[in-house]
C-alpha cells in the first residue's frame, strides 16, 4: 500500500484521536451517572466568584408604615450618594414647603433611575405585576368587599388595585372599603 500525502494526514490524525482518547486515567473517564459536556477551559486562574445579587426588599400584606420607612432606608442612603437631596438637605432648602426645581428634579431622577431597580421595595407578591395570578387576587379581594358591604367596589383599570365609590363617588364605599381591605386581602392571601 502506497502512503499519498492525503493517507499520511489521515493516518496522523487516526493515531493523534487515538493517543488523546489514551491519555488520562480510569478515575478521569465519566460514569454513566455522571456524564458531562466536554469544554475547554484556560490554564490561567480561575475565575474570581460573582457576587450574589442583592434582592430587593419586598413588602408583605401586613408591613406597616414604620416597616415600610426601614425597608426604604437603602433606597434613600443611595439617592443621597448619587446626586439627590437627603431629607435634611431638601428641609434646609425648602424652609416651606414647595416644588423641587428642575434641577433638583433632574438629580432625583438620575439617582432614581440608578436606586430604584436595586432598593426600591417591591410590592407585596399578592399584588406584583410580576405574579401571574396577581390579578385572580385582585378580583378575590373585590368579591371579599362586596360580600362584606361595599356596594361600589371593583378591580381598577391596572388590574391590580382596587377603585372604590363608583361614579358617584360614593363615601360610604370608599371609607368601608378602605377599612376592610386589608382584612379581606389577609383573608384571601390565607386561603391561597
Amino acid at each position: 500500500m502506497k502512503y499519498t500525502p492525503r493517507r499520511k494526514t489521515l493516518f496522523v490524525a487516526a493515531v493523534a484521536l487515538a493517543a488523546l482518547t489514551a491519555c488520562g486515567s480510569e478515575a478521569d473517564q465519566p460514569t454513566k451517572s455522571d456524564a458531562q459536556v466536554a469544554t475547554l477551559t484556560s490554564a490561567g486562574p480561575p475565575p474570581a466568584p460573582s457576587k450574589a445579587a442583592k434582592e430587593r426588599p419586598r413588602e408583605r400584606l401586613d408591613t406597616t408604615s414604620e416597616e415600610f420607612l426601614a425597608l426604604l432606608e437603602p433606597y434613600n442612603k443611595c439617592i443621597v450618594e448619587n446626586g439627590g437631596a437627603s431629607k435634611e438637605q431638601a428641609a434646609k432648602g425648602a424652609g416651606a414647603a414647595r416644588p423641587a426645581s428642575k434641577k433638583e428634579q433632574a438629580k432625583f431622577d438620575a439617582a432614581n433611575r440608578i436606586c430604584e431597580p436595586q432598593y426600591y421595595p417591591l410590592p407585596p407578591w399578592e399584588k406584583d405585576p410580576a405574579n401571574p395570578e396577581a390579578k385572580d387576587f385582585a378580583r378575590d379581594v373585590v368579591r371579599c368587599l362586596k360580600d362584606k358591604g361595599v356596594e361600589y367596589v371593583e378591580v381598577a383599570e391596572d388590574g391590580l388595585s382596587y377603585a372604590f365609590g363608583g361614579d358617584n363617588n360614593d363615601a360610604k364605599s370608599i371609607s368601608k372599603g378602605l377599612d376592610l381591605a386589608p382584612d379581606c386581602e389577609r383573608e384571601v392571601a390565607a386561603k391561597k
